[in-house]
């Protein structure tokens, strides 16, 4: 059997994809609940706790879509942004601004 070798580039990349995937995976996590809980038209309790149960699936995806994708900036970049509009909105749309 031949011995693989890895480039120290190849391994930055996958260290930089598995960061991608548990810190922003989480911050997106976190921010679709932050928003879901905003919005949906339940008692606040509720609310927060369908957007939790649909958290592991919006996890799930992300992880999933993070290795899909052909970069790093783009995986990372498709993470961040829309988890920090999803924060925004949800922590304005919760505050009553609207």
């Amino acid at each position: 059997m031949k011995p693989t070798s890895s480039s120290p580039g190849r391994v930055r990349v996958l260290l930089s994809r598995s960061a991608a995937a548990i810190l922003g995976g989480y911050a997106l996590t976190s921010a679709v609940v932050i928003f879901l809980g905003a919005v949906l038209p339940l008692p606040k309790s509720q609310a927060i706790l369908a957007a939790s149960l649909a958290s592991f699936a919006v996890y799930t995806a992300a992880i999933v879509w993070v290795f899909a994708v052909q970069d790093n900036r783009r995986a990372w970049l498709g993470l961040l942004l829309p988890a920090v509009v999803l924060a925004v909105l949800g922590w304005w749309l919760g505050r009553g601004m609207v």
